[in-house]
């Protein structure tokens, strides 16, 4: 007897398809990376994506805002950018001899930050509480973010020099932190002759909008009703703990960190067209949930692990529900 899901999560999973396919014909390979991305678009968080240069993050952002029919800005971030020059600045109208305020690149649905970490941390703060209130104050004056609302911001993890590092409550605010790689040989060949085939074009004139505003605000909510068991629940709950008190780290998991934890889950899950939540789940998105928010103590980096090492011994250390 076939399962019948609980929830209408078939529109969902076929519109994340539509994304995935309509992405394929410009970006080749990095399905993990889009499948994170639509995981934290699903999950209503917003995303830190670092890699080194030239590895397709900033075009896989922009090319995923184009498949959906939503407003887009990309910001620019280098050192002498104002928190003005991104939230906005009230300019003195002479006619009517008032101040009207002029929104800023911030106020849209899609908001790409390139290099993040190129620009101060007073111009870093305006855009953290942007990202957290969903709001901005202004002379007194509240102004709301129109959902979706979706910030994306890249990093490189070299040529640190001159850059402003982002503190970890700041950090915090990234539901998810994604490490791009460098693309396997044979994807190299693939890129190299869609480059050479679309003969100086651009790629986004290839890419088309295959869902609403309004199908995303629908999908988003649907995710919500993903069903979660208690097991899984106290399986999420048990691994977060345990980066709290693990010889390895200095800084663990807050419970943001186990929030998080569990709306991405149910968002994958939705994805991968089920209407509830198994631990495979949890441990494919606990990655990019945790790795910007635990710190290594400094002799396992002297040792060479890495935050990810550390994060597979824990989901090992834990057993798994049946």
């Amino acid at each position: 007897m076939e399962y019948q899901n609980r929830i209408e999560i078939e529109q969902l999973q076929a519109a994340t398809e539509k994304i995935k396919n309509e992405l394929a014909k410009v970006i080749v390979g990095q399905h993990d990376f889009i499948e994170m991305l639509l995981t934290a678009l699903l999950s209503k968080g917003h995303v830190l994506i670092e890699g080194v240069p030239g590895i397709a993050k900033t075009i896989t952002a922009k090319l995923l805002a184009k498949t959906i029919d939503t407003g887009f800005s990309r910001i620019q971030f280098t050192p002498d950018l104002m928190p003005s020059d991104i939230l906005g600045t009230s300019i003195f109208n002479v006619k009517t001899q008032e101040f009207e305020f002029h929104k800023g690149p911030v106020f849209s649905n899609f908001v790409l930050i390139d290099e993040i970490n190129r620009s101060p941390a007073k111009t870093q703060a305006a855009l953290f509480e942007v990202m957290e209130e969903r709001q901005i104050t202004i002379d007194g004056q509240t102004y709301s973010m129109q959902a979706p609302f979706f910030v994306l911001a890249t990093q490189n993890p070299i040529e640190q020099e001159g850059t402003y590092a982002l503190p970890e409550a700041q950090l915090d605010r990234f539901l998810f932190k994604i490490k791009v790689s460098y693309p396997k040989p044979e994807e190299e060949v693939q890129i190299l002759q869609s480059h050479h085939n679309r003969k100086g074009t651009r790629p986004e004139i290839n890419i088309d909008k295959v869902i609403s505003e309004q199908d995303l605000l629908k999908y988003q909510q649907i995710v919500q009703e993903v069903i979660i068991d208690e097991k899984i629940i106290r399986y999420i709950a048990d691994i977060i703990s345990k980066t709290r008190n693990h010889s390895h780290l200095f800084l663990g998991g807050s419970p943001r960190a186990s929030i998080a934890t569990m709306d991405t889950a149910k968002a994958l899950a939705a994805i991968k067209g089920r209407d509830f939540v198994i631990p495979d789940d949890v441990k494919t998105v606990l990655p990019n949930v945790l790795r910007h928010r635990i710190i290594l103590n400094p002799e396992q980096e002297m040792e060479g692990l890495n935050e990810d090492d550390v994060i597979n011994m824990i989901v090992e250390s834990v057993e798994v529900p049946r």
